[in-house]
């Protein structure tokens, strides 16, 4: 899930309606209110939160920097104006990235991901493993094969992986997929998908890399 943060409704809006084209949940607040949720947002919901991305405003380094007292998710920096002034400050501050618009959503995404390899780099699948996860939009491959998946079971995969050796509730994983604050889709949903995706990755691998235990949750073990 990505939270976009902006005083421009058309920006929130805008970004929210792309993250949604490519089947990623996110949430557009306005600076004004970004704060008081941030604060009131459980450590679940901070958990479910894969990047924060940040419009022009006024408040924005110092959102930045209390982002990064709650939470370790990428921050990145959307820029109106080529300056290198304020790339500096926005780097110098609490920033991960900044990026010029116009910009993709899968550009957004594959640059959260390669921020993410880099601040869990020991948390990496080792190299020349059978399966290989992009974060970025495209399928997994097995054995250098694509393995077509239904956008919710591909988002599932991938966020175990990112979270590889952990174990995750169905709670955790339904704030993932779906978004925090989803009322029309039952949590119970997950059990479904997780379900399909262990088959088919027990079909192609020959084993099943996520292990399953009732009433505690999911992990993945490769």
């Amino acid at each position: 899930m990505y939270i976009v943060v902006d005083e421009r409704s058309i920006v929130t809006a805008g970004y929210v309606a792309s993250f949604n084209r490519e089947g990623v949940p996110s949430l557009g607040l306005f600076s004004s209110e970004f704060q008081d949720w941030l604060e009131s947002a459980s450590r679940a919901d901070l958990e479910a939160v894969q990047g924060f991305l940040l419009g022009d405003f006024a408040q924005r380094l110092t959102c930045a920097e209390a982002i990064r007292r709650h939470s370790k998710a990428p921050i990145i920096a959307l820029s109106e104006v080529r300056s290198l002034q304020q790339t500096l400050e926005l780097f110098t501050a609490s920033f991960d990235d900044v990026v010029a618009k116009p910009v993709h959503v899968r550009e957004i995404l594959a640059r959260s991901e390669a921020i993410w390899r880099r601040m869990n780099a020991g948390q990496l699948p080792a190299e020349g493993e059978r399966l290989k996860v992009f974060f970025d939009g495209r399928d997994p491959q097995v054995d250098g094969e694509a393995l077509i998946l239904p956008r919710r079971e591909r988002h599932i995969l991938e966020y175990l992986v990112r979270n590889r050796g952990r174990r995750l509730t169905k709670t955790q994983i339904f704030n993932a997929t779906y978004g925090i604050y989803s009322n029309d889709v039952e949590e119970s949903v997950i059990e479904g998908h997780v379900s399909k995706l262990r088959k088919k990755l027990r079909a192609r691998l020959g084993y099943d890399p996520i292990e399953a235990k009732r009433y505690i949750g999911y992990t993945f073990t490769g």
